[in-house]
C-alpha cells in the first residue's frame, strides 16, 4: 500500500537509498531545512554535535519521514 507523507521544514526524515557520491548510506537520518520547489528540499545531515557533514537537494521519492509517537491520522 502506497502512502503519501506531506513534508514540512524540520521534519526529520531518512533516506530510502544511498547516495554514495555524498557518503551517504540508505537510512541517514537528516532534517529538512528549506523547499526548494514542489517536492524537492534542502536536507541537513549533521552529527550528534551538530555538525553538518551532508546538505543536499532531495526529492521526496528519496525521503522517509520518521515518526517518534504514534497517530490516529496519516499526514
Amino acid at each position: 500500500m502506497l502512502t503519501l507523507t506531506k513534508l514540512n521544514l524540520l521534519d526529520i526524515v531518512a533516506l530510502k537509498e544511498p547516495l554514495l557520491d555524498h557518503h551517504l548510506l540508505a537510512g541517514q537520518v537528516g532534517t529538512i531545512v528549506e523547499l526548494l520547489a514542489p517536492d524537492v528540499y534542502e536536507v541537513d545531515f549533521s552529527d550528534n554535535n551538530g555538525q553538518t557533514y551532508a546538505m543536499l537537494p532531495l526529492h521526496t521519492s528519496q525521503l522517509l519521514k520518521l515518526h517518534y509517537t504514534p497517530t490516529n491520522s496519516l499526514t
